[in-house]
């Protein structure tokens, strides 16, 4: 499968989700789980999605994403995707779809999600439109697809109609304001932290990242940079390298409720189960509605 020219700005970490399902009612008289299948298909599809963008295997994920569309397909058909959540990891599982078809599918999914729980984070569904939109031969409206016209060539956003959705209708959608979309493109053409450790240790890239801290920085050392490189980390089996890295996060962002919850993930993962209640619990104070954490809390209660 050849590259494609689009990609939607996602977190590489891959989002752990509980085990432990939640119930919705969709009448009075029905009462659903959310789909364990479809929770694991979802998280396999974010898996294969985190690390380095440049070292995915496509042909590869091009397999895995056609098996996936076509479970879930099976699973639609078959009446079991029924609450907000599932309804949104199928959405995700066509918005890596192939063509207008599968996208047009992943923006009906996500209306139903919103549909079910208006509380539910929309911005998949502002990338499923944009995404749509383009395939087309539309302008994206919302501003959340990027594109690079080669593979040595920069990051860049995908054409934009700027004239139909606000500033604050997009913070709405969970989507950046035009302005912050151009920092984002910003950090996005920076040099991967993930590049340094072949040649460098992590000692010495913590050094680095403290001191371009506040610059204009030639590497990707935002919030989101460091957490993905913990992640990257962690694939590596390099737990403590990667505990170091969240650290550090929480250290330049103190106030990002997802730093705690990913430096949790580390500690609880090295059998530190106290720190990382703690630290899930901080995170849940800087954000209320971070389920993750919350499930998980639930899960290690005794």
């Amino acid at each position: 499968m050849k590259k494609s020219k689009l990609i939607t700005i996602i977190s590489i970490l891959t989002i752990t989700i509980s085990c432990k399902t939640k119930k919705q009612t969709l009448n009075s008289t029905e009462t659903f789980n959310d789909n364990l299948e479809l929770i694991e298909i979802y998280k396999k599809d974010q898996l294969d999605r985190s690390g380095n963008y440049d070292d995915v295997d496509w042909d590869l994920l091009g397999k895995n994403d056609s098996l996936r569309r076509i479970r879930t397909i099976q699973l639609l058909d078959s009446d079991k995707v029924r609450t907000s959540l599932d309804y949104k990891n199928a959405a995700m599982i066509f918005q890596h779809g192939l063509d207008s078809t599968h996208y047009r599918m992943a923006v009906e999914l996500m209306k139903k999600s919103v549909d079910l729980d208006s509380t539910a984070n929309k911005w998949l569904l502002a990338a499923a439109i944009d995404r749509h939109l383009l395939s087309i031969d539309k302008p994206q409206i919302y501003g959340t697809q990027y594109l690079r016209k080669g593979a040595e060539e920069p990051w860049e956003s995908a054409e934009i109609d700027t004239t139909k959705i606000s500033d604050s209708e997009r913070l709405k959608y969970g989507v950046p304001t035009l302005e912050e979309q151009k920092e984002r493109v910003k950090a996005m053409n920076r040099i991967k932290l993930i590049e340094l450790i072949s040649s460098k240790s992590i000692e010495e890239i913590i050094e680095i990242v403290e001191s371009e801290y506040k610059n204009d920085p030639k590497y990707d050392i935002s919030e989101k940079g460091l957490n993905s490189f913990g992640y990257a980390l962690l694939q590596e089996e390099k737990d403590e390298d990667a505990l170091k890295i969240f650290q550090l996060n929480i250290k330049l962002y103190p106030n990002a409720f997802n730093t705690y919850d990913s430096y949790a993930e580390c500690l609880l993962k090295l059998g530190n189960k106290q720190a990382a209640i703690e630290n899930y619990k901080i995170s849940i104070e800087l954000n209320p509605n971070n389920d993750n954490a919350i499930n998980i809390l639930k899960n290690l209660a005794p």
